[in-house]
């Protein structure tokens, strides 16, 4: 079981993570990970992120913007 984000603009492209991520084994992993780079990751060019395991969606888009509100 893999913990994956995709990186997106916020018409829902995808794009390349301004700081590579790891394969994540917990949820909890992957999230700890997002709430550390989150800022770089925006800053990078993405707008947005879904987090996915395996192939299975969990949740998203969520921004990557302070103050927004999550989609």
């Amino acid at each position: 079981m893999a913990w994956t984000w995709r990186f997106e603009k916020a018409d829902g492209t995808e794009v390349a993570p301004a700081v590579e991520p790891e394969e994540f084994t917990t949820q909890g992993d992957a999230e700890s990970w997002i709430g550390e780079v989150w800022k770089d990751l925006a800053d990078g060019g993405a707008d947005q992120v879904t987090l996915f395991e395996d192939t299975s969606e969990i949740y998203g888009p969520m921004s990557l913007h302070a103050g927004a509100e999550e989609g």
